[in-house]
């Protein structure tokens, strides 16, 4: 499984607290972005450019209401990043049970 741009803006958006922090607070409902930025000290320009990774990683929905916006969490990215974990998982399993049926034939070998 090969990276994709998808997957980096993914990556990119989850790597910053502030972003996991807004994520955090959309996974108990949605919300304005203006309660979203409220916790943060952080200018208004810095809350929207923070918005827009997360957008662009599709891990957030915005529907705007004349000047509301209002967010919410998207599935569309984390099942990105999802299936790039899944992937490695069962690469990394399947290695580590050859390398236990190794080492148990070898264990029970030195035995007899």
């Amino acid at each position: 499984m090969q990276s994709s741009p998808q997957l980096d803006q993914v990556f990119f958006a989850l790597s910053d607290s502030t972003r996991r922090g807004i994520l955090a607070r959309l996974a108990e409902g949605s919300r304005t972005i203006g309660e979203l930025a409220a916790p943060f000290k952080i200018s208004k320009p810095a809350v929207t450019k923070h918005m827009k990774i997360l957008e662009r990683a599709g891990l957030i929905d915005r529907k705007i209401q004349g000047r509301i916006h209002q967010c919410s969490l998207s599935t569309s990215g984390l099942k990105t990043a999802e299936d790039w974990i899944n992937f490695h998982r069962s690469f990394w399993e399947s290695r580590f049970d050859a390398l236990d049926n190794l080492l148990t034939g070898q264990k029970s070998e030195t035995k007899e």
